[in-house]
């Protein structure tokens, strides 16, 4: 498997305690974190304007730098919401998208919309509407699908040109890292934030992150075959066969979630983690001895629009869904009706 950058894995190091480096840029983190709270104090008084939405906006986020379980959080969050009744929407930005407003259909190409988008798209079947500057995407979404009563704002924590009525952090098991904010740690803001719901993405439940955490757990017991996907196999039949050689490949913000996921259900396998929102444009796949090759649903949406790679029948993919106490989804409904459409 490809090694992570140099920089990117002396940080990832440095960012879990505050040793030698993490201390040598507390300094630069003070103005970060100065810089933030001055943005923040902006919109926060008017002088930056900020956006308020005709329906209640709840928004996804995280604050410690990349992944932590958005994707599978958003889409749980759109169906406990359809099931309480509402009719939501997703609004993103699009990782490596161009930016302009744009729908995001089932053909989507995810070049040009996300992988992320795309995927809330397919498995949540809501409106789904891409665009750096959210409120303008919020109202394409609600022009095009005025049934839409509510809005999901995925990863727009630190976007306060558009308000928000519920805010919800997502962690995973690293927590806070050394409680730092950037450069010093992985922080974009520090824990003490206010929020309304936060969310713990794993097993354990970290200390240090503030607010009372739920926990998250994705599940995934099935494997799909990328090329025919009511073709199925379930984890535990594949793991009963020995002879197979497997290589599970995950190019995720935190690919050793995948992998655990798998180890928990008794596979054995090869690792190859990939950067997250990789492309597959350079066929990572091609010369793999495998029988079978497991990949996140986030990476099929893309490996799916590669020709190559859609008919390579040795690509499975293993979806997985959110599963979090029921009490949360109460209290979250009941913040969403706290505040009633205009």
């Amino acid at each position: 498997p490809p090694a992570p950058s140099g920089l990117a894995a002396t940080l990832s190091r440095a960012w879990s305690a505050r040793g030698p480096l993490a201390c040598a840029l507390w300094p630069v983190s003070l103005l970060f974190g100065a810089l933030a709270a001055l943005r923040r104090a902006l919109f926060r008084t008017g002088l930056m304007a900020s956006q308020r939405l005709p329906v209640p906006v709840v928004v996804v986020g995280n604050i410690f730098i990349g992944g932590t379980g958005k994707t599978p959080f958003t889409i749980w969050l759109v169906q406990t919401l359809r099931a309480a009744g509402f009719h939501p929407g997703v609004i993103s930005r699009g990782h490596g998208g161009e930016g302009a407003v744009q729908p995001v259909g089932a053909d989507a190409n995810p070049q040009q919309v996300g992988d992320e988008p795309l995927l809330i798209a397919l498995r949540a079947q809501c409106p789904v509407m891409v665009g750096r500057e959210r409120a303008a995407a919020g109202c394409a979404l609600l022009a095009a699908h005025p049934e839409v009563d509510l809005i999901i704002s995925d990863d727009c924590l630190q976007h306060y040109a558009l308000q928000r009525d519920v805010e919800i952090i997502l962690f995973d098991t690293r927590g806070a890292g050394n409680g730092w904010l950037l450069p010093a740690g992985p922080l974009r803001e520090p824990v003490s934030r206010r929020r309304d719901f936060t969310i713990v993405n794993g097993a354990e439940l970290p200390g240090g992150i503030g607010g009372t955490p739920y926990r998250m757990q994705l599940a995934g017991q099935v494997a799909e075959r990328l090329l025919r996907r009511d073709e199925q196999i379930a984890l535990s039949a594949l793991a009963a066969q020995p002879a197979t050689r497997i290589v599970a490949a995950a190019g995720i913000g935190n690919p050793g979630r995948f992998f655990a996921m798998l180890r928990a259900a008794g596979l054995r396998f090869d690792e190859l983690a990939l950067p997250d929102h990789h492309d597959f444009l350079d066929q990572p796949f091609a010369r793999l001895d495998a029988d079978v090759i497991l990949i996140t649903e986030k990476d099929a949406v893309k490996c799916a629009q590669i020709e190559q790679l859609k008919n390579d029948p040795r690509l499975w993919v293993v979806p997985v869904s959110a599963q979090l106490d029921a009490a949360l989804a109460e209290h979250i409904v009941e913040k969403c009706r706290g505040r009633s459409p205009a």
